[in-house]
């Protein structure tokens, strides 16, 4: 698939890894639609620091809110990729967790993803089209306090697999990317990453750019669907 020309929605775009997702593919010359959930200020920033500001468009939902995904999926128009990143992460113990807060997790981190997809799915795209999930270590490493969290980005995985056999026959791939350690969550000190690092078999962590090379790569290439890129420096190993 080209992308110049695509219309790409990124969900949880405006920092970290989606702000990079977004620099990305503006590159390549395709119209973005970037999704935030609070952060407006940070998006219209990344925005106005795009080649062509003029072709991304910032949209605002909480995924948190049952049924909002499929709400904002209905404000953007034709979407050629959907590159699912927006993710909520508190891990915690599934014995001793909170329901309420399990739900929201499950509700950002599986069921919106899934909206998104089924609402992608249900366009005539005559080209085709790609979808995109970021996934987490935890579809192949194990963490001890992984919880609901690692639950939900479990389930987003199988449903990976699933969507790619059904909507393979329309040429709509899916396919998704499961990082290792890349960069902490702003509120885990970068000890606890450096003491996972020496443990990898690469011995380093993994570049930003590698990741999103990785996701572009999945978009261009029409032979590949069903796939879990564990994008790790050996992690999964």
């Amino acid at each position: 698939m080209r992308i110049d020309g695509k219309t790409v929605l990124v969900t949880g775009g405006a920092r970290r890894v989606g702000a990079n997702i977004v620099r990305a593919f503006a590159a390549e010359e395709a119209d973005i639609i970037l999704h935030v959930r609070h952060s407006r200020e940070e998006a219209a920033e990344l925005a106005a620091s795009l080649p062509r500001p003029e072709r991304c468009r910032i949209l605002m939902a909480d995924f948190a809110i049952p049924g909002a995904a499929a709400k904002l999926f209905a404000e953007c128009g034709r979407v050629d990729i959907l590159v699912n990143n927006a993710s909520m992460f508190e891990t915690d113990e599934l014995a001793s967790g909170n329901e309420a807060h399990d739900r929201e997790q499950f509700e950002v981190n599986f069921w919106s993803p899934l909206a998104l997809m089924r609402a992608f799915a249900a366009q005539e795209l005559a080209e085709g089209g790609a979808i995109v999930n970021l996934l987490d270590q935890e579809v192949t490493h194990r963490s001890a306090h992984g919880g609901a969290y690692a639950l939900s980005r479990r389930a987003l995985a199988d449903a990976t697999l699933e969507l790619a056999r059904e909507l393979g026959p329309r040429n709509l791939r899916v396919n998704a990317v499961a990082p290792g350690p890349v960069l902490p969550p702003p509120w885990i000190p970068d000890g606890k990453m450096t003491k996972t690092i020496p443990t990898l078999p690469l011995r380093r962590k993994v570049e930003l750019d590698d990741l999103t090379a990785a996701v572009l790569f999945l978009c261009r290439n029409d032979s590949i669907t069903g796939q879990i890129l564990c994008v790790d420096c050996g992690q999964s190993l």
